[in-house]
């Protein structure tokens, strides 16, 4: 993770997260957390990186989805160039 974002608020707010024990709790402590236009941008992320993965063109993602060419691009190089942060978890998934 960049240590420019790296500090203790962060680490709290992460480990807040960790602490979450099923799919209730996360809607319950995101929606508390989140404005619904917030949880709607990571969950279009989201479903943009899984169109990603399954080599959807920018087309196909962006008319399903209704993410903007932009948005596309900004999660394809965080797939090939970030810090591996969806990999992770879309393959724990089995996605």
């Amino acid at each position: 993770m960049s240590e420019k974002i790296r500090n203790q608020e962060m680490d709290d707010l992460f480990k807040a997260i960790l602490t979450l024990k099923d799919e209730e709790e996360c809607y319950n402590f995101f929606m508390d957390i989140c404005t619904i236009n917030e949880l709607q941008s990571l969950v279009q992320r989201f479903d943009v990186a899984k169109m990603l993965r399954e080599k959807k063109t920018y087309q196909e993602i962006a008319k399903e989805t209704g993410a903007s060419t932009a948005t596309i691009s900004r999660v394809n190089r965080s797939l090939n160039y970030g810090n591996d942060g969806y990999a992770t978890v879309l393959d724990r998934m089995g996605k």
